[in-house]
Parts: C-alpha cells; structure tokens; sequence
C-alpha cells in the first residue's frame, strides 16, 4: 500500500493533468492548423487530431490491463515517454514538411491521453467514497493552468524555429512530457491488490444489467465525443471565416478555461445536489452551445459556442465518471474503466475524422446540428432515470 497522503497523490495528479492538458491544448489548437499547411486537401486538415485520438483508442485496453497486473504508475510513465517520442517526430515531420509523418507523431502523442484516463480514476481510488466526485474534479482543475499555458504556449512558440511554423511549439510539448515524468518519480499510488487482480467478476451482459452503468459510459463517452467535434472543427472554421490564428488561439484558451475552471466546485455541486442533476444540467449547456453555433460566425459567435461546450463537458463528464466509479467492484475495475476509455477514444476519433469532412461540405452549421440532438436525448434518459430528491451519487 502507497504511504502517501490522498491529498498529496491528488495534488501530484492534477499537476501530471495539467501537464497532459498543455500537450493536449496544443494538438488540438495547433494540429488542425499544420494540418492546413501540409495536408493535400483541406478535408484532411484535422486527421492529425484524428491520429491523435487513434493512437490514445489502440492504447486504452492494454494500459489498463497492464495497470492491473503491474500498477498505474509504469504505464504513467510510459505514456509520457510516448508523448515526447511523438512530439519529436511531429517536429522532424513539420521540418520536412511531411504530412503523413506529422499524423504519426500525434498518434504517438495519443498514447499519453490513454494513460492520462486514469488519473481521474486513480484520485477516485485514493479518496474516500463520499469524497470521490470532489476528487476527480480536483484532478481536473489542472486543466486551469494549461487553459492559460497551453495556449499562450502555443501562439508564443509557433515561430520559434521559424520558418518552420509550429516545429518550436512541439518542442514545448517535449518539456512537457519531461516535467510528467519528474511528477511520476514523486507519485507514490498502491499496488495492485490480490482482491482486485482475482477477486469475483460479473459478466458483461451482468454489469450492462446496471441502467446506471450504461447511462454512465454513455454520458462520459458522448460529452467527450461531442465537445471533440465541436472544439476539433473550430479553428477550421475560424479559419474559412477569415480569423486570424491567434483569434482561434485566443477562443481555444476561453474554451478550455471553461471546460476545467468548474472543476473548483463541480464535484462539490454533485455531493450537494446529487450526479443526476448536475449531469443533465451539462447536456443542456451542450445543447446551447450548439445553438449559439447556429446563431452565427463572428467571434463572439465562435466564443460563447465553445465556452458553453467547455462548460457543458465539464459537468457531463464529470458527472458521468463519478457515477460509473460507483458501478464496479474492485476486480471489475480494469475492465470496466477500460471499456469506458475505449469509448471515449473511439467515439472522438469518429468525431474528429468526419468533423473536417462535415465542414469542408457542409459547413459549420453542421457541427452545432449534430450536437444539439444527442445531447436532448442524453438529457431526456438522465431525467427519466433521475430519482425525486435525490442528493448523493
């Protein structure tokens, strides 16, 4: 068992979160916009964040396996070690202006999003259970910093090795990953236990019997899928619009204060008021950020748009990974966790592929039009399986 406190393992978390963040701000912020300038159609443009949640998708399953035989904290390891790979090659890539390349290096930068799926899940371990949606809502607060760094880093280093635009912004992600791994030399998380590698398991058709198991999964995986279309599309849009990169930049970083900067009080709401509301107060915020996506394309459009898909992904998400912590047993929990990881992965990676395809024929209209009604129907089952007065978890 780890001697560390819950509160210094939580604490080491959200920094290892918010270093995850500032790579991750900067593949989305960026990724889409290399992509304009080595891709041979605009269509293709954001599959390098395509290849990015590609590379996290084929990684989710054996992380979380070897999680179970070997602990978290190797494989945190070895997911930064694969982000700084990653960014290398994107940089050697964009020096060589080799597009296909630059999608291999953000698939290898996906692998630190797989591990990083965990740390949520981890601080929810290392609390005690009344205090397991405060924990993963502190985990993410480390997204507050990146909202900031991330995408100042991003602007302030895209012509550090001019003129190779954004080679020095993949540098950035390198320290990044670094610094990941001087947090995980400090982090101290308990072994596996022999409870949890043979303890009881239910079968899948058993655990799927649980309508709050499948609301769960279902929650996290589309508030995930949806703010990922929406945010993955945005600086294209911008773009075709005529915005400047750094007005994209600029709504990028507001979008990303709003989906980390509740996590202050998101978990606290959820003990007061109960994992039901505040999840469905989430998919209501997501339907009006598509709404506000249709109201128009100026910048003001564009900003309340994505900082109400920020805010609504926060409260969606977390919502629904507090609630499925309660789904499990102990031997349940690598697989179960996996599986939900996995879902997000690939339900993002569909989102990012078609969101390209969406506007280069459609438009940005489309985006906001396929938000808006997954996020009613989500709302619609969370109220219809929503308990009268109802305040825990």
């Amino acid at each position: 068992m780890t001697t560390q406190a819950p509160r210094t393992t939580i604490l080491l978390l959200s920094i290892a979160q918010s270093l995850y963040s500032c790579a991750v701000i900067t593949v989305f912020a960026t990724g889409p916009l290399v992509g304009l300038m080595l891709a041979p159609s605009q269509g293709l443009a954001t599959w390098p964040v395509t290849s990015f949640v590609v590379g996290s998708m084929l990684a989710v399953w054996p992380a979380s396996m070897l999680m179970k035989i070997y602990g978290r904290k190797p494989v945190f390891v070895a997911g930064a070690v694969s982000s700084i790979m990653g960014a290398l090659v994107s940089v050697f890539a964009i020096y060589h202006n080799n597009f296909y390349l630059f999608c291999i290096g953000a698939a290898l930068q996906g692998v630190l999003q797989a591990t990083s799926g965990f740390y949520a899940f981890t601080a929810a371990e290392a609390a005690g259970p009344e205090d397991k949606s405060v924990a993963i809502s502190w985990v993410l607060t480390g997204g507050v910093v990146a909202a900031v760094a991330g995408t100042l880093i991003s602007g302030s280093t895209r012509d550090l090795l001019a003129p190779f635009t954004f080679a020095g912004t993949y540098l950035a992600v390198v320290a990044f990953g670094i610094l990941s791994l001087i947090v995980f030399a400090i982090l101290q998380v308990a072994k596996p236990t022999q409870a949890e590698i043979q303890g009881p398991q239910r079968s899948w058709p058993e655990l799927l019997a649980q309508p709050k198991l499948v609301i769960a999964m279902a929650t996290a995986i589309l508030s995930y899928a949806l703010m990922n279309l929406m945010m993955t599309a945005a600086p294209v849009a911008m773009k075709i619009c005529g915005f400047s990169t750094d007005a994209s930049i600029w709504v990028m970083q507001w979008h990303v204060l709003a989906m980390f900067l509740p996590s202050f009080f998101t978990g606290v709401l959820i003990k007061r008021y109960g994992v039901n509301l505040i999840t469905g107060i989430g998919m209501s915020i997501l339907i009006a950020a598509g709404i506000a996506a249709l109201a128009g394309i100026s910048f003001i459009h564009f900003s309340v748009a994505l900082i109400l898909l920020g805010l609504g992904w926060n409260f969606g998400f977390i919502g629904g990974t507090t609630m499925l912590t309660t789904t499990y047993q102990p031997a349940e929990r690598a697989k179960v966790q996996a599986v939900n990881n996995f879902g997000v992965s690939i339900m993002v990676a569909i989102a990012s592929a078609s969101s390209g395809q969406m506007l280069s024929h459609f438009g940005w209209a489309s985006v906001a039009l396929i938000v808006m009604p997954i996020a009613a129907i989500m709302l619609a089952v969370i109220l219809a399986r929503a308990k009268p007065n109802q305040s825990t978890p």
